[in-house]
């Protein structure tokens, strides 16, 4: 009776290696030992049919027999953390490394690993990032898997503010001029118009009017402004005078001279009146005083037409017809900084309210720019070409956004958010140049004159969120606040 024939060898494989194993070892020139993994010595064999373990084809565990192989304890050990390297990258031994030989098919009888149990957040998002190059961190999820709670939230939509006025009121006599500052709004919420010769006082808790002064006919109301406390205006005159009225009693304190033509901008800070005029001089005044005139700012080689204090009332910015947007120290007789960046007449000017330092400008018809400015060092920090003259500028002092008013040639309203400047709103009904602005105590509503003769008010920023104050400590009060 013949010798039975041996089966066809398909495969040869050795103790402890699956097909898909010596197929990924197949790739590998680094161990020259891998062409000896199949050994003369051994004498079992697969059928042509050849089907892998499940137990030792798991992607996660590539321990070979160690009685199957060749290579040195060290050089397999190496080999196992390569193989892991090239398939997860260099972080995969931070979830476990296989315990243990994998047994194979056919012969070897090596005992088969048991299974790495997983992390419990292998298959979610982790909270905590083992590293910046993870292949398991959340952020190389979010770009390769589209999973990420970020593209499941949708994106917040914008503040929408409304396209109309709440409320409209007539002003006769509202100059159009654009060197004039006809138009504030005073903490206890009482609004100063000066239309022709006379002032105006209008209640925006009851809506009612009363005429502070009339100048008589051989003057006119230039500008207008209310100190930080609402209870004293100050009234620039065509003459050059300034007033300065008690606004609850309709009571005139006290006249101030010193410019020779008219005062066209008046500013306050907590005890200090500055005032600009025609004569191209900024008088500053203190009512504590007897003189009219405590300094005298020369700087300018045209109208002064912009000026603003600093919030914390130690510098004194100043624009005008030349061009200019000067920076004043709270005693010095120079300018600090001389931006000349402009190249039209500055009348916008604003300080913010949420960065020391920060300065807004805008320019005229020529210009139609809004630059913003460190003022500690003079550099240009931004600029935006609004297209249109600009006429106001005013931050909110709820959110970090910038209101502007504008000329020639589209008379419209825009609000900017900061540093982006994208565009928040742009409002439209002026049938001419928006000259005035003037903000509510709120900060919520703007109030915008022309020369068409109306007031206009328009619901443009959000509220503020009221603030809390800690409970005190046993030492002292932390003097912090809460955000509802």
């Amino acid at each position: 009776m013949d010798s039975p024939q041996p089966r066809k060898t398909i495969l040869n494989l050795p103790t402890g290696m699956s097909e898909s194993t010596l197929r990924l070892d197949s790739l590998s020139s680094s161990f020259r030992g891998i062409s000896s993994l199949s050994s003369p010595s051994n004498t079992s064999t697969c059928s042509d049919r050849f089907i892998p373990c499940r137990s030792s084809s798991r992607l996660h565990q590539f321990g070979l027999n160690d009685k199957a192989s060749p290579v040195k304890d060290g050089g397999n050990e190496a080999y196992q953390r390569l193989l892991r390297s090239e398939l997860f990258g260099s972080d995969f031994d931070s979830f476990g490394s296989p315990a243990g030989g994998g047994g194979g098919c056919g012969g070897g009888g090596g005992q088969v690993a048991s299974p790495i149990s997983p992390s419990k957040n292998m298959l979610r998002f982790k909270t905590e990032v083992s590293g910046p190059n993870s292949p398991y961190s959340p952020s190389i999820l979010r770009h390769d898997s589209g999973f990420s709670n970020e593209s499941c939230t949708p994106p917040k939509p914008p503040r929408k503010v409304p396209k109309t006025p709440h409320k409209v009121l007539d002003a006769p006599s509202l100059q159009d001029d654009f060197y004039l500052n006809l138009v504030d709004w005073s903490s206890q919420n009482v609004l100063a118009v000066g239309l022709g010769t006379s002032v105006y006082l209008w209640n925006a808790s009851n809506s009612k009017v009363t005429r502070l002064c009339d100048l008589g006919p051989n003057d006119g109301v230039c500008s207008v402004q209310w100190t930080k406390e609402g209870s004293y205006l100050s009234i620039g005159t065509n003459g050059g005078q300034v007033q300065v009225w008690d606004g609850t009693q309709c009571k005139k304190v006290r006249t101030m001279s010193g410019h020779q033509t008219r005062t066209g901008v008046l500013a306050w800070n907590s005890r200090i009146l500055a005032s600009g005029s025609r004569d191209r001089n900024i008088l500053q005044h203190d009512m504590r005083v007897s003189n009219d005139c405590i300094n005298k700012l020369v700087g300018h080689k045209s109208e002064v037409c912009g000026l603003k204090w600093s919030n914390d009332d130690r510098e004194l910015a100043s624009g005008g017809n030349d061009n200019q947007l000067l920076v004043w120290n709270q005693h010095s007789q120079q300018p600090a900084l001389r931006l000349t960046e402009h190249t039209a007449a500055v009348k916008a000017i604003a300080w913010s309210p949420h960065q020391s330092g920060l300065l807004a400008s805008g320019g005229g018809t020529a210009d139609r720019c809004i630059r913003f400015w460190n003022t500690a060092n003079g550099h240009q920090l931004n600029s935006v070409d609004t297209g249109s003259q600009v006429c106001n500028l005013a931050w909110s002092k709820n959110v970090n956004e910038i209101v502007s008013t504008h000329g020639y040639s589209q008379n419209q309203i825009m609000v900017w958010k900061y540093p982006s400047l994208s565009k928040v709103a742009t409002l439209t009904g002026h049938s001419m140049r928006v000259l005035y602005l003037a903000m509510s105590p709120d900060g919520q509503t703007i109030v915008t004159g022309a020369g068409d003769e109306t007031l206009r008010f328009w619901n443009v920023f959000p509220s503020v969120k009221t603030p809390t104050p800690c409970k005190e400590t046993g030492l002292w009060s932390l003097g912090r606040t809460q955000i509802r």
